[in-house]
């Protein structure tokens, strides 16, 4: 183990630095490089070669057991200690969160809804409930604003919008394409929190013009929408935190890119039994009636 861990790292440190501080000999390492490789290593080897394509692929985000998953799928045999144990010799590992910078947060009560979500993100049904909210993202012209529309059904974003500035109609465009995707039959009860653009005389129009009934959360408690902080939270980990945006435009195409070609047709989701959004609502409509 210690001589493939120095043959793996050898780009990175010198031979005899590591040796030293493994406790080994170089020339021990030398003559271990010239004697065939076992079978075990060379399984070794490819399968960390598919860890590396399966890591390239989610945007280099996935831990070792969504690339588990992903392996699986391919067809190999493998335990997710030893992918574990692969991707941390190959370097891989997940992209880590952020915390939130220490402060004072909020203005003036507004007057809320009641809390009819109440923290319940297990739905039965697609388009039965839906949550929304709104983040920020730094370019070299000044902040864009975006806002999301999430089916709590699969987590996937039915409908999102930009907008250079934090307005009732940022969401309200963000909800429109929701409703316009999804056209669902039946009252939508969609959550957000108590942001003023929640709690305007247009936005209230706008739930009983298209059958949607108004939940939100409880001042100062961000864990009321925990699903749609934690898709913000995944979007900066692993797509807005790695790039510098020089205009508007750019961080809508990349927020495009991320939501539309990697978020909801390939993302797996724990929640999904390691289904991406969209192919966990496919599969469900397949399934027959009542099972």
């Amino acid at each position: 183990m210690r001589y493939a861990f120095i043959e793996v790292h050898r780009p990175v440190f010198t031979v005899r630095a590591m040796c030293r501080m493994l406790r080994v000999h170089p020339s021990g390492f030398y003559a271990w490089l010239k004697r065939p490789f076992c079978t075990r290593v060379i399984e070794d080897k490819r399968q960390t070669e598919l860890l590396k394509d399966a890591w390239q692929d989610s945007g280099k985000v996935y831990g070792y057991r969504k690339l588990h998953d992903d392996l699986r799928d391919q067809g190999e045999t493998c335990c997710p200690n030893r992918v574990a144990r692969l991707a941390r010799m190959a370097g891989i590992k997940a992209q880590i969160g952020y915390k939130r910078r220490p402060g004072k947060y909020g203005g003036k009560p507004s007057t809320a809804v009641d809390n009819t979500l109440d923290r319940q993100f297990d739905v039965a049904a697609p388009d039965s409930t839906w949550v929304t909210d709104i983040t920020y993202i730094k370019t070299y012209e000044g902040f864009s604003y975006l806002a999301v529309v999430i089916d709590l059904y699969s987590r996937k974003v039915v409908g999102w919008s930009m907008q250079s500035r934090q307005t009732t109609d940022l969401v309200l465009q963000a909800v429109l394409m929701a409703v316009w995707r999804r056209k669902p039959k039946e009252k939508v009860l969609i959550h957000s929190d108590q942001g003023s653009q929640f709690t305007s005389i247009d936005w209230a129009s706008f739930m009983k013009q298209h059958n949607l009934q108004h939940s939100m959360s409880r001042r100062g408690n961000c864990h009321d929408n925990a699903v749609a902080e934690n898709f913000f939270s995944l979007l900066k980990r692993e797509r807005i935190r790695r790039r510098t945006y020089k205009t508007r435009e750019e961080a809508r195409s990349d927020v495009f890119d991320y939501i539309e070609m990697f978020y909801n047709p390939k993302r797996k989701h724990t929640s999904n039994g390691m289904l991406s959004p969209t192919e966990f609502e496919r599969q469900q409509k397949l399934k027959p009636q009542g099972v």
